[in-house]
């Protein structure tokens, strides 16, 4: 029987180009142990729609 981990994948999304109108939407892809980290975490990333880093949170 496998085990179920606590190793989960989450998705970044962008929360600036939300407030401007620029088209499209940059999203990541990463994981997260729960048990260490149960909030949501926020990363700065890079946003290629508005060619600069900006703040991603993670969405449910």
């Amino acid at each position: 029987m496998a085990k179920k981990g606590n190793r989960v994948q989450v998705i970044l999304e962008c929360t600036e180009q939300k407030e401007t109108n620029v088209p499209g939407t940059s999203r990541y892809i990463t994981t997260k142990n729960r048990k260490n980290t149960p909030a949501r975490i926020e990363r700065k990333k890079y946003n290629p729609n508005l060619k600069r880093v900006t703040l991603h949170k993670e969405i449910k």
